[in-house]
């Protein structure tokens, strides 16, 4: 019979699993910083915001390739706003070049370079010509836009909704993390957060090996030289990567447990629904299984003190 099983007072590991199923948060654990990260948003349109409005002047004119390339050549940083006004992120700010292929039969290309810091007139004018072929030309010509600076904060929101993912991620480790510092405190026990080996020794000085050189655990626990590493996730929706999570974690487990390591796994989510013979698979071969709700009814404290 599992440890947990007998701290919960179930009468069978059956009991406990089924409880784990019942009690998972199926409506998700979505908090209101999960849909934008206004305060990330507005600092990236702030560098921007003059040369956003200088291109402002752009809006209703006629003749938009020669009216910008006569700005580029006043004001060359505008040139520096016109990949996010396309919702464009390059990974290499000093390389910013486009190819744009112009004939399917011959595939000739033209080229253009967005990272010129002080381009001449031909350059001046190559840019504009290609700000008027991707359609930003039109779209300031009929005035289809008021104001640049509200346009490329409506598209910062979009490149941010982007980072969802992650943050439904960091949601479930905030969440989980107020019981964990909660405890810890009562405790009077100390943790790490996203540790690694390193962060382990020099906190500590214990010693630990990695399966991974990057591996970095969620969190780490410390009670009297005695290791308790968390994995942390939630999901929402189904499909194989929660199989191959539930896999890799029995492994995991064992790996850990092999250097007298305590592997807790906490997760949840209405996608376990779909992949309950995974997530019982790692149930039967690991000790520790923990949901949100387990957390809240003070399982973590029960299980720091007993073990």
């Amino acid at each position: 019979m599992k440890k947990l099983t007998t701290l919960l007072n179930f009468s069978s590991d059956n009991e406990l699993f089924d409880y784990i199923i019942s009690t998972l948060k199926l409506k998700g654990i979505t908090q209101w910083d999960y849909f934008v990260k206004w305060e990330k948003v507005h600092n990236n349109i702030k560098p921007y915001e003059v040369e956003l409005n200088i291109l402002n002047v752009l809006i209703g004119k006629e003749n938009i390739e020669e009216e910008l390339t006569n700005l580029i050549l006043q004001y060359p940083k505008v040139v520096n706003i016109i990949p996010l006004l396309l919702a464009i992120r390059f990974k290499n700010k000093a390389e910013q070049k486009i190819n744009i292929l112009t004939d399917l039969k011959t595939f000739e290309y033209d080229h253009f370079d967005l990272s010129i810091k002080v381009p001449n007139k031909l350059e001046a004018e190559n840019i504009a010509s290609f700000f008027v072929g991707c359609g930003l030309g039109d779209l300031v010509k009929d005035k289809k836009v008021k104001n640049l600076v509200d346009y490329a904060t409506g598209v910062e929101v979009g490149l941010d909704s982007n980072g969802r993912k992650n943050r439904g991620g960091h949601q479930m480790e905030d969440a989980v993390e107020v019981y964990i510092k909660e405890v810890c405190d009562e405790l009077n026990l100390s943790y790490l957060k996203e540790a690694n080996a390193k962060a382990i020794k020099n906190a500590w000085n214990i010693d630990i090996t990695l399966d991974k050189s990057s591996r970095r655990l969620d969190y780490v626990i410390n009670k009297n030289g005695n290791l308790y590493f968390f994995e942390v996730n939630f999901y929402n929706g189904g499909g194989s990567k929660l199989k191959s999570t539930a896999t890799e974690y029995v492994n995991m487990n064992q790996y850990w447990n092999n250097q007298n390591i305590y592997f807790v796994w906490i997760t949840d989510g209405a996608g376990w629904l779909s992949a309950i013979l995974p997530l019982r698979e790692y149930f039967d071969k690991a000790e520790y299984l923990l949901n949100l709700e387990m957390l809240k009814n003070g399982i973590l404290k029960s299980l720091l003190i007993n073990e």
